[in-house]
C-alpha cells in the first residue's frame, strides 16, 4: 500500500464511518451500555475530522513548499 493510499483512507469519511460504526456494534454486541457506544463513535468522528484537517493541511503545505 502505498503513501498516496493511506493518505487516502485516513481522509475518508467512508472509513471513518465504518470504523465508528464497528466499534458501536461491537459494544452493543458485547452488552455494553448504548450511552457508551454513541459517545465512543462521536469521540471517533471527531478524531477523524481532526485527523482528516491535519493531513490536508500537511500536503497543503508540502505543496506550497515544493513551488
Amino acid at each position: 500500500m502505498s503513501r498516496e493510499d493511506i493518505i487516502r483512507k485516513l481522509t475518508s469519511r467512508k472509513f471513518w464511518l465504518a470504523v465508528a460504526a464497528f466499534v458501536t456494534e461491537l459494544i452493543i454486541a458485547f452488552k455494553g451500555d448504548a450511552e457508551l457506544a454513541e459517545t465512543l463513535s462521536g469521540m471517533i468522528m471527531a478524531g477523524a475530522t481532526v485527523i482528516a484537517y491535519i493531513v490536508g493541511e500537511g500536503l497543503v503545505d508540502a505543496e506550497r513548499n515544493d513551488k
